[in-house]
C-alpha cells in the first residue's frame, strides 16, 4: 500500500515490525526494565504514541500492533500484584480498563387489591 502523503513508513514489513517489538521485550527483560507503551514507541523509532497507533490503519499491521499493545497491557496487569500498583491501575485505565462496580437491583411491584379504602 502506497503512502503518497507524509513521511514514509518506518516499517515496510510486518516481520520487521514484530522482530523489533520482540527485541524491545527481550531488551527490557535483560535490563530489568518495565515494558511500557511509550518505551516501545521510542524503541521502534516513533515520535509519538499516535504515530504507532496509525499503523492500526494498515490492515497488514493491525494485528501486530494490537498484539504489541496487549503485551504492554499484560505487563501492567502483572504489576497489579505488587504492593504499590497505583501507576499500573492508571496505565490500565488508558487501555480501557474501568474500576467501577455495577450493582443490579430488581424491585417487584405488585398490585395488592386487598387494601381497599
Amino acid at each position: 500500500m502506497a503512502n503518497p502523503i507524509g513521511r514514509p513508513r518506518l516499517y515496510k514489513s510486518v516481520e520487521d515490525f514484530e522482530a523489533m517489538v520482540d527485541k524491545y521485550r527481550k531488551d527490557c527483560m535483560k535490563n530489568d526494565e518495565p515494558i511500557t507503551w511509550t518505551g516501545l514507541c521510542l524503541y521502534l523509532g516513533f515520535s509519538s504514541r499516535k504515530a504507532l497507533d496509525e499503523y492500526l490503519n494498515y490492515p497488514e499491521f493491525c494485528n501486530s500492533v494490537k498484539k504489541a499493545k496487549l503485551m504492554v497491557e499484560m505487563e501492567y496487569e502483572k504489576m497489579l500484584r505488587a504492593n504499590n500498583s497505583t501507576g499500573s491501575i492508571f496505565a490500565l485505565k488508558n487501555f480501557g480498563w474501568k474500576d467501577k462496580q455495577q450493582v443490579e437491583q430488581t424491585i417487584k411491584v405488585t398490585d395488592d387489591e386487598s387494601n381497599e379504602w
